[in-house]
């Protein structure tokens, strides 16, 4: 039977004050720096995987809703002309 389960090691580098601070939670908490970072890591790419760009949180804002007209913003200098020359026409 052969081990499917693959671990893979990585090095990073650390300030000298955040190896310290690392070192001091881990010691307080008894906890392991790998099991801290790994924690760490975990949490972060769980909150970039669910987080919005910033159009993405506002596209339900954007658009056609409160007009009824989807193409305004390329539309806008068409609709002002026939604007102009209703108001103005002779």
């Amino acid at each position: 039977m052969c081990n499917t389960n693959h671990v893979a090691m990585l090095n990073i580098r650390l300030s000298e004050d955040s190896e310290k601070e690392l070192a001091r939670y881990c010691q307080e908490n008894g906890l392991s720096k790998t099991h801290v970072v790994k924690e760490a890591l975990a949490l972060y790419l769980a909150q970039k995987r669910t987080s919005k760009t910033p159009f993405e949180a506002g596209a339900g804002l954007f658009g056609k809703e409160g007009s009824g007209s989807s193409d305004r913003s390329v539309a806008y200098k068409k609709m002002l002309k026939e604007k102009l020359n209703a108001k103005h026409a002779h």
